[in-house]
């Protein structure tokens, strides 16, 4: 705990100083969320060799903490599993995140979302790899980007912006959120992954409705396994326990 400290002080002494701002007085128990907050708002900007040094070192440590879930221990069915849990102890080869169209994480401190906790956990060069791809356009609904996860158990992060649902769902609405899977699902068999995590692609703040979003995910996975002949495992990420009964319940009806 004491080193862990000493190198969460010089963490957050290097991001103030980037800021021009002092390091205020923490407690051991806030300095680890204030370092997340800080690299939450820090911009795609390089960082010094020391500081991806020690946020390496930082991470991989609490990546170990939290557990590695290995997916090769899940009960497939047809190559398809459930899990619930957090995505970033997942060591799928890659491990999908709904993201906003900048592509660039989310910037509000500590938020919950699936965006903002990869790119915590994950370290900086996420944010920075996605700036190099982006340059400053916006991603379109239902294809995916990719980079490495650096600091996660998994090796890939695949990068999807679903559909926003104000009211009730339209066909347009389907389509992206379709096309966020078969675009993932493609990339995964042409990069020659093994397994791949999906999280609940726009059912958060994006306003999908849970039961719908569910039901067109296994139904398009399970459409493109059997048309692509694949052997490639898909995992169905949830976090809540509501989630994981549509899954259970969907899962169910198309096995039958």
């Amino acid at each position: 705990m004491i080193m862990e400290n000493n190198v969460l002080d010089r963490l957050i002494e290097m991001l103030c100083a980037e800021r021009g701002e002092s390091v205020p007085e923490l407690a051991d128990n806030q300095k680890a969320n204030y370092f997340r907050a800080l690299c939450n708002v820090r911009p795609p900007i390089p960082a010094t060799e020391e500081f991806i040094k020690l946020q390496d070192e930082y991470l991989s440590e609490r990546t170990k903490e939290r557990g590695i879930v290995d997916v090769d221990s899940f009960p497939y069915k047809n190559c398809i599993a459930l899990w619930r849990g957090d995505i970033t102890r997942l060591n799928a080869d890659a491990i999908v995140n709904a993201c906003n169209p900048a592509l660039l994480g989310c910037f509000q401190p500590l938020h919950n979302c699936i965006d903002n906790i990869i790119h915590s956990n994950a370290g900086i060069q996420v944010r920075f790899d996605c700036n190099t791809i982006m340059q400053g356009r916006e991603e379109p609904n239902g294809q995916v980007e990719v980079t490495k996860a650096y600091n996660l158990p998994s090796r890939f992060i695949f990068h999807t912006v679903g559909p926003v649902v104000r009211g009730q769902v339209t066909d347009t609405n389907r389509k992206d959120l379709q096309s966020c899977y078969i675009s993932c699902l493609n990339e995964a068999e042409r990069m020659g992954l093994d397994s791949i995590a999906f999280c609940c692609i726009s059912t958060g703040v994006y306003g999908y409705p849970k039961e719908q979003a569910c039901r067109l995910a296994v139904q398009t996975i399970k459409e493109w396994k059997q048309n692509a002949d694949s052997t490639l495992k898909v995992i169905f990420n949830v976090f809540l326990v509501e989630d994981e009964k549509f899954y259970e319940r969907e899962l169910a009806r198309q096995n039958q």
